[in-house]
């Protein structure tokens, strides 16, 4: 049984989602804050961004006839009080560039939420966002999440993430100091980013805890994934996970269901599901009922010093692959996994399929010369929705 945490008006310390001895991928949590209703946004509807408008257009050029887009993803960055694991992630994305060998060097990089550490304040922009990636050679995107939205009493929620992500136009803001870069131009706090061989459909899921997606985002996320071309791959991308073997958050039940319904209305289902807010990468593969297989990656371990701990099975760590029955009775399977590293993720997309390295960074009290390992890697067919055996 879980151990009790409250005492008469004395409220302790959660309890663990493995706690239950259910192991779930995904709980309805209590309530622990409430919605924050949505800024206005800079762009107009449909909220879409093509990328041929941020990077230069040789490069863009260099992406249409090679037929392969990479970038980077990684997910709550903030070095808030002790910058080092943050610091050491940038580090690695930068030398990926120099180390891309066998792969394509990354066109941007897309940041999963908890951008900035705890309440997204403006005043925290440097330290948190500009200066880590200040030698970051590329444009930099982001969904927001709850600690960016989950604003101080007198503050505005969002105002830091809006003003540096969703600026009306790439001005050089206060916050960004001595590095010159320029604000992101994203036209909504949810939005598409077009681009030659992926779309990329980023939510707002909120601040109360597991998140909370209302109209008008519900409608606007259906007919996204109705519209959008067929002929190229389409990615949800948003901070609370749908499923998560962690042992702190696990995945939610009010995202499960805001992704599901869109899918029934529109038809379609997103070839790949990313997310943030668990600090650790978790692979996971979820089987749809005509046998096709989904990869739903949490990519949380950008920077934040405290990381989240797959849970254990009987106090023992797990071995993946590992098989879960989700509440409906889905199979869904734990891949791969890492909690004990920092780290960021390179993928790569083409007309065919999406190969992804996952890279740990050295811990802090590590040789720094150690470098980026690869822990994890994989290429997935998105056509036929399956993973291509004797990978990379």
């Amino acid at each position: 049984m879980p151990m009790r945490r409250e005492s008469r008006n004395h409220v302790f310390g959660r309890a663990r989602p493995s706690e239950t001895g259910k192991f779930p991928l995904h709980i309805t949590p209590k309530r622990d804050t409430h919605f924050r209703p949505l800024p206005k946004p800079p762009g107009k509807d449909p909220y879409q961004l093509d990328l041929k408008t941020i990077l230069p257009p040789a490069d863009y050029q260099k992406i249409v006839q090679k037929k392969k887009l990479a970038f980077h993803l990684n997910g709550d960055m903030g070095g808030i009080k002790y910058a080092v694991p943050q610091e050491l992630v940038a580090k690695g994305m930068e030398e990926d560039f120099a180390d891309a060998k066998e792969t394509s060097n990354p066109a941007f990089l897309y940041i999963l939420g908890d951008c900035v550490y705890f309440n997204g304040e403006v005043k925290e922009y440097y330290s948190q966002f500009y200066q880590p990636y200040k030698f970051y050679p590329r444009p930099i995107f982001a969904v927001a999440g709850n600690h960016d939205g989950e604003n101080l009493e007198g503050d505005d929620s969002l105002k830091g993430f809006m003003r540096n992500f969703c600026a009306p136009k790439p001005v050089v803001r206060t916050e960004a100091g001595d590095t010159h870069r320029t604000a992101m131009v994203q036209p909504n706090v949810f939005w598409t980013l077009l681009t030659p061989w992926v779309n990329i459909i980023g939510l707002y899921s909120n601040v109360p805890e597991g998140g909370e997606i209302k109209p008008p985002q519900t409608q606007w996320l259906a007919n996204q994934l109705k519209t959008l071309p067929q002929d190229r791959p389409v990615f949800v991308a948003l901070h609370h996970p749908v499923y998560s073997a962690d042992d702190h958050h696990s995945g939610s039940t009010h995202m499960k269901k805001a992704l599901e319904d869109a899918v029934t209305q529109s038809g379609r289902h997103p070839d790949m599901v990313l997310a943030g807010h668990v600090h650790n990468y978790q692979r996971l593969t979820k089987t749809l009922a005509d046998g096709g297989k989904v990869p739903y990656l949490v990519v949380g371990a950008g920077g934040y010093h405290n990381l989240h701990r797959v849970m254990k099975v009987n106090g023992e760590h797990m071995i993946p692959p590992v098989e879960f029955k989700d509440k409906q009775g889905e199979s869904v399977r734990l891949e791969s996994y890492s909690d004990d590293h920092h780290g960021f993720l390179h993928m790569e997309v083409t007309d065919k399929s999406i190969k992804s390295w996952y890279y740990a960074v050295p811990r802090p009290q590590e040789p720094w010369s150690k470098g980026n390992q690869l822990i994890d890697r994989f290429e997935y067919d998105w056509k036929k929705r399956r993973y291509i055996p004797n990978h990379l």
